[in-house]
């Protein structure tokens, strides 16, 4: 019914979509209010721009020297001095993520677009900070802001691969958040090798035969199933150590693509 009296009054419809603003309401509405609430301070003295600025930099290397705290301290009393400066929120956001506070760094970087909607860099901390609390859409149009005010950014463009895959595997009925691909370990030659193998062992095959009796109810049915799990995982083990000794590059090609998986963003550079 509100609709209706809206599209009565002033003439328009669902189909006019040519009117639709630039920004959902709920952007209009924060940026508005965090706009406001820095009008309500007064001007920062000259002194005290110049002393927030040495605070920054002092930020700056605590963040060099992994002295994340510190540094947090120091963006803190740069914004006290001068609150209109978007640098500081973003680099205690980045600061704060890496205490693994993740919610405070979300509100640290909305503050600095709200300074600054053009802030590629808070664009891309917010998506880093989302991402880290399973927030994978926010997080996905984040990393695309930040590409738009930042094309050429190769961080941004893997975070927001990794992000993008992140929510589909939420979105799939069989995902299960896990990144490891599975498929490429199957089908890599050197693994097949491996477990033809393994097959070979004599302990092994053993073991695939008391399990297959199990499951087909036969004479070992409901009976030692602790004893063949905790065979099976010394199996596992003994596989494991098989591919290392045998086959190093392997495993070194499984390590790589885990850390490929990783987000880039932990070497970034600061303002």
């Amino acid at each position: 019914v509100a609709i209706q009296c809206l599209e009565t009054v002033f003439k328009i419809n669902l189909e006019d979509t040519h009117l639709a603003p630039p920004q959902h309401l709920i952007e209009i509405f924060t940026n508005s209010f965090h706009k406001n609430d820095m009008l309500c301070l007064s001007d920062s003295l000259p002194e005290d721009v110049e002393k927030a600025d040495q605070l920054k930099d002092e930020g700056n290397n605590h963040m060099k020297e992994e002295n994340y705290g510190a540094a947090v301290d120091c963006y803190t009393r740069a914004i006290e001095l001068d609150p209109k400066n978007a640098v500081y929120y973003c680099n205690r956001a980045a600061a704060q993520s890496k205490l693994s506070n993740y919610n405070e760094a979300i509100k640290d970087c909305e503050s600095a677009i709200a300074i600054d909607p053009k802030y590629s860099k808070a664009y891309g901390r917010m998506g880093l900070a989302l991402t880290s609390v399973n927030k994978y859409e926010e997080a996905v149009t984040s990393y695309q802001k930040a590409l738009d005010l930042d094309p050429e950014n190769d961080s941004y463009k893997s975070n927001l691969k990794i992000a993008e895959q992140k929510l589909r595997d939420m979105s799939s009925p069989t995902g299960t958040g896990l990144s490891f691909d599975m498929a490429s370990l199957i089908n890599n030659p050197a693994f097949i090798s491996m477990a033809a193998s393994l097959m070979q062992n004599p302990q092994v095959q053993q073991l695939m035969s008391g399990m297959m009796s199990n499951a087909i109810g036969g004479p070992a049915a409901g009976v030692g199933g602790l004893s063949d799990l905790s065979s099976l995982i010394h199996a596992g083990q003994q596989f494991a150590q098989q591919i290392q000794q045998q086959n190093p590059e392997l495993i070194e090609q499984l390590r790589n693509h885990v850390r490929s998986r990783s987000f880039s963003g932990s070497t970034e550079e600061h303002s």
